[in-house]
């Protein structure tokens, strides 16, 4: 991947990610993982990532696999999330598929802190969309 360009996460343009400063890392074994460091602009009233930016995160990362895994653009039908301590930090996504069927798949992803604390957690439903490519 370009490093230069942000917005390309795994071969597809999300150019909220780029305004978000969320960076593809890497696939492996079926994962996606990414990178955000947090800053000011991702903060809420407490000083601690905003929850908004911790459920962007993570669906991205759910994302990503769920499209890598279909072969086509997917869309959000559900998610849930669970924080469980503050964001602080660099913090690392990952996002694995669960299950794929032919019409949705179920995928979770997990956020963690530098120390290895988990952030927050997700499971979420994907439909692929579109044609294959």
């Amino acid at each position: 991947m370009d490093e230069a360009d942000t917005s390309m996460i795994y071969g597809a343009d999300i150019p909220f990610a780029r305004l978000c400063g969320i960076e593809a890392l890497e696939v492996v074994e079926g994962r996606t993982r990414l990178r955000l460091e947090l800053g000011p602009q991702h903060g809420n009233n407490l000083g601690i990532a905003h929850g908004g930016i911790l459920c962007t995160l993570l669906d991205i990362a759910m994302g990503t696999v769920a499209r890598l895994t279909a072969g086509r653009p997917v869309v959000t039908l559900d998610m849930q999330t669970r924080f469980l301590s503050p964001g602080h930090g660099v913090l690392l996504a990952e996002g694995r598929v669960a299950r794929a069927g032919q019409s949705i798949l179920f995928c979770d992803a997990e956020i963690r802190d530098e120390a290895g604390r988990v952030v927050a957690t997700s499971t979420g439903v994907f439909k692929p969309v579109g044609a294959k490519g």
